[in-house]
């Protein structure tokens, strides 16, 4: 049989297509990424205003 995925002449100049060598279990969207990143910032905002060091 022959394989399903089509292959373009390489350009790449040596690197390497991970999709088609690895399958992660483990996959997070960008929108989730930039979601994860403004909740740990609001968080630490949060922590300075309501405990300040001084």
């Amino acid at each position: 049989m022959a394989n399903q995925g089509i292959s373009m002449p390489s350009m790449g100049g040596g690197l390497i297509r991970y999709n088609e060598e690895y399958k992660s279990k483990f996959i997070l969207k960008p929108t989730h990424v930039v979601l994860f990143v403004i909740l740990i910032t609001a968080f630490v905002l949060a922590l300075k205003i309501l405990s300040p060091i001084k």
